[in-house]
């Protein structure tokens, strides 16, 4: 591993989930390349269309979120099938979406990315691996080749990463097929929205001119690479014209096939965002998820390679993002049958939308679309210990000796936090204190945590690079040593 072109960590895939997992890499001080088969960092066709609630929290942990909000448009509802979900009495500093084309976000975590020097291999794919005693011999597209301790696979769907390395991909078939494209037209269509047996179904001008963006939905029957007489077809099928279609910007086609990897790591080879699971994108969860992935794994990969913790630590990404990533495909298979009418879909949505109308149901959902609600389980104590434990710290206004700090602050260099909230000096980092900052402060209010309201505020929080916490309790609490050693090393 002391070649010239040896590195500890190289992402094959330079999307959102592979630039913001070189990111916690570079601040971890891990080093990483990523190999990215684009030329630059444009992006082909529509893809995501914004940002839930945690993904900013996360952009917010960073130092970054004002960049994407500066960008967007913020919008104070998510929605499940496209049925609205207030979110403005969620506890977080950000209840709300925000619209923004992932054309936008790729160009400003590409700037951070290149801020933090972190080098990406352009108009390169990984096309083979051989994993070896100590490392992965990654095989490129130019013929030539890398070395690493660990290899990442953030290149989508279709991952090379995931089928070289033997990875099981099960999951559900497609039943229906999406065509979404940019065209010129020369009839100029009223925007309209139709649902129909098969899905949705959109249509609407792109500013001033003559240029129009399509959605069409059918029963998916193999159809392969999408044309401009696909689109032609599809836009006579449900409005009974093509509208004189011509030259088109791009066009695309994706299903609502759902799949997951059985596992997310094999060896010195593990898989995050679209390599890792894959759904329709109703309710526009894909990308967040994949961000979120990235975030759990950086910090734990880094420790890995830097030798401060054991190789076991990585099984904990699997144990904790796997049931995340089943989740989010049962609430978009779900989301995907609520978006068809037909009389008997009509009627089972129209209940599911009494349902979110109430209270609890709404604050639940919402916060899930949102991603505020994820507890990982962090073994029997959690079942036992403080709510708080395994979910989401909340960004407190703290009073400490350097002034009023928000909990986010405090996490800007993705290093993890022992906040003493008790009597000064109560707690100690021992033996982690060159891996754990400890910080002195305290907190005026109630802590409220999204479907479970208020909680009893604990004397310590142990606090997770990633931002969830790993324990919580008070300066006789045995348990704090071994969070300690269990997370960031002997």
């Amino acid at each position: 591993m002391e070649t010239a072109d040896s590195h500890q960590v190289v992402i094959a895939g330079g999307g959102p989930t592979g630039m913001m997992l070189a990111a916690e890499l570079a601040l971890a001080g891990a080093e990483a390349v990523i190999v990215e088969r684009r030329a630059t960092q444009e992006v082909e066709g529509s893809r995501a269309g914004g940002l839930h609630a945690r993904t900013l929290e996360i952009l917010d942990m960073r130092g970054i979120v004002e960049r994407f909000l500066d960008a967007g448009q913020t919008v104070q509802i998510t929605a499940f099938a496209g049925i609205p979900l207030d979110m403005a009495d969620l506890p977080t500093r950000h209840r709300y979406s925000l619209a923004l084309r992932q054309a936008e976000i790729e160009r400003l975590l590409a700037g951070w990315v290149a801020e933090l020097g972190i080098p990406t291999l352009r108009e390169r794919e990984v096309t083979g691996l051989e994993q070896e005693e100590g490392g992965v011999v990654v095989r490129l597209s130019d013929g030539g080749s890398l070395r690493a301790d660990y290899l990442v696979g953030c290149d989508g769907g279709r991952s090379l990463v995931r089928k070289a390395a033997g990875i099981a991909f099960p999951g559900w078939d497609p039943s229906v097929s999406s065509l979404i494209a940019e065209v010129e037209v020369e009839e100029q269509p009223e925007r309209s929205i139709r649902y129909t047996e098969e899905g949705t179904q959109a249509i609407g001008p792109i500013g001033a001119g003559p240029r129009v963006r399509v959605v069409v939905t059918e029963t998916y029957a193999g159809q392969g690479q999408p044309t401009l007489d696909d689109v032609r077809r599809a836009l006579v099928s449900v409005w009974g014209t093509d509208f004189g279609a011509h030259s088109p910007t791009w066009i695309s086609r994706f299903t609502d096939a759902a799949r997951q990897a059985e596992a997310y790591r094999r060896g010195r080879v593990l898989l995050a965002g679209d390599a890792a699971h894959v759904h329709y994108p109703v309710g526009g969860q894909g990308l967040g998820t994949g961000v979120q992935d990235a975030v759990n794994l950086g910090w734990k990969l880094a420790q890995v390679v830097r030798g401060n913790a054991p190789e076991a630590l990585l099984d904990t990404y699997h144990a904790e993002r796997h049931p995340v990533g089943a989740r989010v495909l049962q609430a978009t298979m779900a989301q995907t049958a609520l978006t068809r009418r037909d009389p008997r879909s009509d009627a089972l949505r129209a209940v599911v939308a009494e349902l979110l109308a109430m209270e609890e149901p709404r604050r639940t959902y919402a916060a899930m679309q949102s991603g505020l609600d994820i507890r990982y389980d962090l073994g029997a104590r959690a079942g036992e210990g403080h709510p708080l434990l395994g979910r989401r710290m909340p960004d407190l206004d703290l009073v400490t000796a350097d002034g009023p700090r928000r909990v986010f602050g405090l996490l800007r260099d993705a290093r993890p936090v022992l906040l003493n909230l008790g009597e000064a000096g109560a707690l100690r980092t021992g033996r982690w204190t060159d891996r754990v900052r400890l910080v002195d402060a305290a907190h005026d209010g109630a802590w409220r945590l999204p479907v479970l309201g208020e909680v009893p505020a604990p004397e310590g929080v142990l606090i997770r690079p990633d931002g969830h916490v790993a324990w919580a309790g008070g300066p006789d609490d045995v348990e704090l040593p071994e969070a300690l050693a269990a997370w960031f090393g002997p």
